[in-house]
């Protein structure tokens, strides 16, 4: 961001985007607590993306206040899903030598991720 984008008013999101990140990250971190390790990354991302989903077709489709995309979808689902997390996990599973389970952690996480939003999608028609 410069200068010349806050003097103009474009960095309205910012603020939005920060307090949403806050809240989704201390979700994260108490799941984290409850589900360490690749179980808990597994899950904090697929139920993340449902709800990125769903909140992204409802939003999109009611045209809700424009400040409540980026605190809820950037911000608060952005905190809360961790995808480096999921990459440092599956690298510490290669390296101790866990080949498969390394393995099977990095395609099935994203193809649970994938099918998750798309289903989140889908339950957002549905909602809307």
């Amino acid at each position: 961001m410069v200068i010349s984008e806050v003097l103009r008013g474009q960095s309205r999101p910012v603020p939005a985007v920060a307090a949403g990140g806050v809240l989704g990250a201390l979700a994260r971190w108490a799941v984290g607590l409850a589900l360490p390790g690749p179980p808990g990354t597994f899950l904090i991302n697929v139920v993340g993306c449902f709800a990125i989903g769903v909140v992204l077709t409802v939003l999109i489709a009611r045209g809700a206040h424009p400040l409540l995309r980026p605190f809820l979808a950037t911000g608060v689902l952005g905190g809360f899903t961790t995808f480096s997390t999921y990459a440092v996990d599956a690298q510490r599973l290669l390296l101790e030598g866990r080949i498969g389970l390394g393995a099977a952690y990095l395609v099935g996480t994203l193809a649970a991720a994938l099918v998750a939003t798309w289903a989140g999608m889908w339950a957002g028609r549905w909602f809307h």
